[in-house]
């Protein structure tokens, strides 16, 4: 038996055991061609990558090491005797292949894929290739059945209330962070909603990155119930409750590769929505030349997918269509949302006036569903609850029971202003490159990295004049977003008549 090392190292999720080359219990040249091995302890087996060390300051001659995540996973102490084993391929990788072959899966074949998936046993290539082929091409059917296998391996909520609501944006817009002013909103109003969000993908923040710079949000699936139970509703990281585990995998893996399909996109929302144990859910298509839709034809293919599988697993979807030709709010990332999200909740008068009535026209649509309303009046009633600041105190209330953020996060200190280069009027805003700026900012790993924007469509603007500051937290990430704003400001400026 060689006794278990921890190491200190990263390996983003995946596990990773480290063997000495001069181990004196097992042959690491026997292992080195297999690309896993089984660590084998109390019956049980964790799957992991192996490397061989040279360094005995790393890993002993009876040790085993294992990465940060490996360990636990394994729930062990150090010293705790294993053994290793060569790991036999998962049998679901000849599906994979089929796959790879252009095959359609059957939903026992894609329910093999994302459970292994699930318990770690596909490599990132592995993952890769899965989500390479099947952005390909996959069929409605297995978009089905990867809904329904993500929600399986995770943890499944159920409320005592008969009625609970969600939203989701399908994003691409910067800034559109109207999740957070419309989950106070029905909490007020006594309609809960259990929101879950991933992390951001290729945008520069999600609800999560942005709802932690005031609160906690890697809550406990008891955690996140009892908030819900107390204040009507939470804003919490889905990751963190087990809520379709394999797709935060798949999402590890789709952010470097910016792989966001239609079919994809709808499994990956509505087995999230599945496991949350949602019955009412609005979903956000923006729509604009630069967003993740660009036209309405678009948007109307996404729209049936939705409404699909919505019908296929017993959930009321409502789909609407937003405009989407420029960011929302003026702030982008993390600390800059969150900062125009609690303008429009505390009711300043300067708060961003697009994003307070997008919220409003949501929460409404979501209102609606309650039946002791009168149709058409869930506007009003939103409107009412945020003007008279019972919106406000709802989300102090979420804050308080999820954990307040203790510490004091503050926007980049590293600025610059990025000036119009003519007198005109703005005619456009390319929201995908503002993103990726944003992104370059390092947003949404530093909180207050992004962009903070003066102008929007249809401002006039003088040569000189500010369009927007670059926030930023380390130098060489100000450097590439300065060089990347030289290049492009993002902005169409037209001349004034």
């Amino acid at each position: 038996m060689l006794k278990l090392k921890r190491i200190a190292i990263d390996t983003y999720g995946e596990n990773v055991a480290f063997l000495a080359r001069n181990c004196i219990i097992y042959r690491p040249e026997e292992y080195q061609a297999f690309k896993k091995i089984e660590v084998v302890y109390q019956g049980n087996i964790l799957l992991a990558s192996l490397l061989i060390v040279d360094d005995e300051n790393i890993v002993g001659a009876n040790e085993l090491g294992l990465s940060e995540q490996a360990f636990a996973r394994i729930g062990l102490s150090e010293n705790d005797p294993v053994s290793i084993a060569p790991a036999e391929p998962p049998r679901s990788l000849d599906h994979l292949r089929k796959k790879i072959h252009g095959h359609t899966l059957d939903a026992p074949q894609i329910e093999e894929i994302i459970s292994d998936i699930a318990s770690h046993r596909y490599s990132e290539m592995e993952i890769a290739a899965f989500l390479v082929s099947s952005a390909g091409f996959m069929t409605t059917t297995e978009m089905l059945a990867l809904t329904r296998a993500m929600a399986k391996v995770g943890n499944q909520l159920t409320w005592p209330a008969p009625i609970m609501v969600d939203k989701h944006c399908i994003g691409g817009i910067p800034g559109n962070r109207t999740s957070m002013i419309v989950v106070p909103i029905l909490a007020a109003h006594g309609l809960p909603i259990a929101k879950t969000s991933s992390r951001a993908i290729t945008s520069p923040a999600g609800t999560a990155d942005t709802m932690e710079v005031l609160a906690r949000v890697d809550l406990s699936m008891h955690e996140m119930q009892k908030v819900v139970n107390d204040c009507g509703g939470c804003l919490v990281w889905g990751g963190h409750v087990n809520l379709s585990p394999a797709d935060d995998i798949l999402i590890s893996v789709e952010r470097p590769l910016s792989i966001d399909t239609r079919e994809q996109m709808v499994a990956s929302i509505m087995s999230k929505k599945m496991s949350a144990g949602s019955t009412h859910l609005l979903i956000d298509i923006p729509i604009g030349p630069t967003a993740k839709v660009r036209g309405h034809g678009d948007a109307m293919r996404l729209r049936k997918l939705f409404e699909y599988v919505g019908r296929e697993i017993g959930l009321h979807v409502e789909v609407i269509q937003t405009e989407g030709i420029q960011p929302i709010g003026r702030g982008i990332g993390p600390v800059l949302e969150a900062r125009d999200v609690m303008a429009v909740l505390s009711g300043n008068h300067d708060a961003p006036a697009d994003l307070r009535e997008k919220s409003l026209q949501l929460a409404g649509a979501l209102l609606e569903a309650d039946p002791a309303l009168e149709g058409g009046s869930g506007y009003a009633r939103a409107r009412h609850l945020l003007e008279s600041g019972e919106a406000l105190a709802a989300m102090n209330r979420i804050i308080d029971a999820q954990g307040r953020q203790t510490e004091a996060f503050c926007s980049g200190k590293l600025t610059d202003d990025v000036l119009a280069p003519k007198t005109g009027t703005i005619t456009a805003i390319d929201c995908f490159r503002i993103s990726r700026m944003a992104r370059l900012a390092g947003a949404p790993m530093d909180k207050g990295a992004g962009i903070d924007l003066f102008k929007k469509v249809g401002d006039v603007v003088e040569i000189g004049e500010p369009l927007y500051r670059i926030h930023a937290c380390f130098q060489s990430d100000f450097k590439f977003t300065k060089a990347f704003a030289d290049e492009a400001t993002g902005y169409q400026i037209g001349n004034n008549l």
